[in-house]
């Protein structure tokens, strides 16, 4: 994967969240699926009896279960063949329905301050050693499947004041990601409060690296991804911005998704998500162009095949290179809302060749080992190169 200069953080050598040629998921006998044409896209707790509703959108995963799992639960993921990763219970190692739970999740946001008894304001963060001992004895408990481990916005946010006591503390993330197998944050821009990040969609990347960084590329990296206002009463994303976040932390090397679709402000709506048609349809698109790349997206990665000379300087464009069968991919977007031009220099080309863009129903000439292009602010162009 190439930054051209955007990185908030130096990237890590490539490793598993690289295409590195080994599928991570099989490491456990009842994980994720390993195969190669599985990229995981997940939905943050939401209630079973949608999972048939949320397949239609290109969710293959839930994460969460509000206070479960309970049987009831199992048994309608189990119906809807939606997997599910969830707490550690007792129901959950030993039920009949057990095998739709292909993962354990941790207490979420660890790394947060912690609300103290009766709402009497809140503590410092849970301390990372606590993190790592109870991970510990989650695979205890059963080691066939992973532990996620979601952090909160502090991973990218460095002074965010939701840490309380330990803000600005960045040196106790290395020590939270030894707390999971996979490990996963969130932050939402657009709906941000604080101004230098509302509408800086390129925090969400920086997040990415930051875990890559922290877990020296030795566990999976996921992301979480806004889709609804969440409590932002003024401003909520566009699908052009969801298709922003959701490309750069595939570029940067994040090997799963979770969107998280609640609402709660004007009106609280749990599946916030579904109940937008125009957001809808537009991840649906998304979720259904990542499934379809599934397979370029986990083989390993060409970093030296391309490279990339943004017009505006003002602009980096970052890139992720793949090759498979007779074709090249160049994933690329724009890091800031501001325009410019790109040119693209392909190395090693067998003859003549055509820059497919995928999607969009129209195709670049590639002369003298090149193509140009031209992206608008925070736009996302997917390309096939294959031979005329």
């Amino acid at each position: 994967m190439l930054c051209a200069g955007s990185c908030a953080q130096p990237q890590a050598d490539a490793g598993l969240n690289e295409g590195a040629g080994r599928n991570p998921y099989s490491l456990w006998d009842k994980g994720p699926t390993s195969g190669s044409d599985f990229f995981p896209i997940a939905v943050w707790l939401q209630a079973p009896k949608n999972a048939e509703r949320f397949k239609a959108v290109g969710i293959n995963l839930f994460v969460g279960l509000w206070k479960g799992p309970t049987a009831e639960q199992l048994d309608a993921l189990q119906a809807a063949g939606m997997p599910v990763i969830c707490s550690q219970n007792e129901l959950g190692l030993t039920h009949e329905n057990n095998d739709i739970i292909v993962g354990w999740m941790h207490g979420d946001e660890p790394d947060n301050a912690q609300p103290l008894p009766e709402g009497n304001g809140y503590g410092p963060p849970i301390l990372p050693a606590k993190i790592e001992a109870d991970y510990k004895a989650i695979v205890g408990a059963d080691s066939t499947r992973p532990v996620l481990l979601n952090l909160g916005q502090g991973v990218a946010h460095d002074n965010y004041i939701g840490r309380g006591v330990r803000r600005g503390h960045l040196e106790d993330y290395p020590e939270y990601v030894k707390g999971g197998d996979i490990v996963s944050f969130d932050i939402y821009p657009v709906v941000h409060r604080k101004d230098y990040i509302a509408g800086n969609l390129w925090y969400v990347p920086k997040g990415v690296d930051r875990l890559r960084e922290w877990t020296a590329d030795r566990k999976i990296v996921w992301n979480c991804i806004e889709c609804t206002r969440i409590s932002n009463t003024a401003v909520k994303p566009t699908p052009y911005q969801v298709r922003a976040e959701v490309w750069m932390s595939l570029i940067h090397g994040s090997m799963g998704l979770i969107y998280f679709v609640h609402q709660f402000k004007p009106t609280f709506i749990e599946a916030g998500l579904l109940a937008d048609e125009d957001m809808v349809a537009g991840v649906t698109e998304i979720n259904r162009q990542i499934q379809e790349l599934a397979p370029v997206l986990n083989s390993p990665s060409k970093p030296d095949l391309v490279r990339v000379t943004p017009g505006n300087k003002e602009t980096p464009v970052d890139i992720m290179v793949k090759s498979r069968g007779d074709s090249v991919y160049v994933f690329a977007v724009a890091m800031r809302d501001i325009p410019t031009s790109v040119a693209f220099t392909v190395d090693g080309l067998p003859g003549p060749c055509v820059a497919e863009v995928l999607g969009e129903n129209r195709s670049l000439p590639i002369t003298d080992d090149g193509f140009t292009d031209d992206f608008k602010g925070y736009e996302v162009h997917l390309y096939r190169i294959r031979p005329q």
